[in-house]
């Protein structure tokens, strides 16, 4: 039973700091000397790639071919659908590695309201597991299930011939109060953000070849700042940022003569949250600003607040590459790489997927490639299928 609610804590702890972007707030020293000061946010699971065919390819999105995930990456891109509506189901055992019963789902559709327009909405839930609670004294006092939801609205809208922009608003609720042993806890909390996106997509000439080129911008998660009363005695009234984020990525997908495909993508992506300073013992800041912002403020500020300066703002990008070949439009192998500076996080995978494309129904899968040893996102897999109805209204 001790081992089952240590791995348990252990989930916890990397849920609240870890899970899939940047949320560690203490800075330490690696083994070559050198501190890593990483970006303090909270409710990571916002940041989650929710699809069998971006997690194939390294987590990019922002540029990449529309499909019925583009209110993640860019809802934007939903204006240059082809199809006129759209259903989407992804699932994937999460941090498999620690515990088996943690999860992610995601569900999503849209819908064509006119030839320049389309709404969509999703549904994102990550579920912890069974989680057995306990007194100081390790006595039992009933079993929950903790999780996280946030429930988007998106709309897109195409201005000319090559660019859309769009928006998309969000409720968040994460419910991981009930956990509470050893004096541990924190309140339910809720929140609502929006996302902002542009679109930019262009038949070309490229090295001889009939290529589609690709831009797009995504500002996500804009929200108001959220309280807890954290795992962590001394940070019981704190106030954590969002993990508002700047996606900017192209693509290129090249039109081989056998009618193949063949697309490279590349995403770059940085928290727009402060930096934590460094600090004395008494709390004094020597190198660095102050934490304590507006969300506006801490947005601006991002590009220009960390202790090391210009050098440690660039440690703060990260990248997605991805690649696809795409055999008749029907049969896609893809493979891509995620890499997160060792100073800010130091996440670093390679991906692997492929998929089945049918006339109404897609049907995708990703692995992350990663050292078990290292990475509890290590063997992750992902699950991803999607049903389209209705007449093609865009041939692009």
């Amino acid at each position: 039973m001790r081992n089952r609610l240590s791995t348990r804590l252990i989930v916890f702890t990397f849920v609240l700091t870890l899970a899939n972007t940047i949320t560690n707030a203490q800075i330490r020293t690696l083994s070559d000397g050198k501190r890593a000061n990483n970006v303090l946010t909270t409710l990571p699971f916002l940041l989650i790639s929710p699809d069998a065919r971006a997690g194939a390819m390294g987590d990019v999105g922002a540029a990449t071919k529309p499909d019925s995930y583009s209110i993640h990456w860019n809802a934007a891109k939903m204006a240059f659908l082809e199809q006129e509506n759209g259903l989407s189901l992804s699932y994937s055992p999460w941090l498999k590695n620690l515990v088996p019963d943690v999860n992610f789902a995601y569900v999503t559709g849209f819908h064509r309201l006119d030839e320049r327009s389309v709404m969509g909405g999703s549904i994102r839930y990550f579920s912890i597991g069974e989680f057995q609670l306990t007194d100081a004294n390790q006595n039992p006092l009933g079993v929950t299930t903790p999780n996280e939801i946030a429930i988007d609205l998106a709309y897109s809208r195409q201005f000319g011939e090559y660019f859309s922009l769009g928006m998309a608003l969000r409720y968040i609720n994460s419910n991981l109060q009930d956990i509470s042993f050893a004096q541990m806890g924190q309140n339910a909390v809720n929140a609502v953000s929006a996302d902002v996106s542009a679109y930019f997509h262009k038949q070309v000439q490229f090295l001889n070849t009939e290529t589609d080129l690709s831009l797009g911008l995504n500002l996500s998660n804009i929200g108001n700042k959220v309280r807890f009363v954290s795992y962590a005695p001394q940070d019981a009234s704190s106030n954590y940022f969002l993990p508002s984020n700047m996606r900017l990525g192209t693509a290129l997908a090249f039109r081989l003569p056998s009618e193949d495909k063949f697309t490279f993508a590349l995403d770059l992506n940085k928290l727009l949250v402060p930096t934590s300073p460094i600090t004395d013992e008494d709390g004094n800041i020597l190198q660095g600003q102050s934490s304590d912002r507006s969300v506006i403020s801490g947005m601006f500020n991002s590009f220009s607040d960390a202790p090391g300066g210009f050098s440690e703002e660039l440690q703060e990008i990260s990248y997605s590459l991805g690649l696809e070949y795409s055999f008749k439009d029907k049969f896609p192998i893809r493979a891509g790489y995620f890499y997160e500076h060792p100073n800010k996080g130091d996440r670093q995978f390679f991906t692997l997927g492929t998929g089945i494309y049918g006339n109404k129904f897609d049907l995708d899968l990703s692995y992350i490639l990663a050292n078990q040893t290292e990475s509890p996102l290590a063997n992750t897999l992902r699950f991803s299928m999607s049903y389209y109805f209705g007449q093609n209204q865009k041939n692009k």
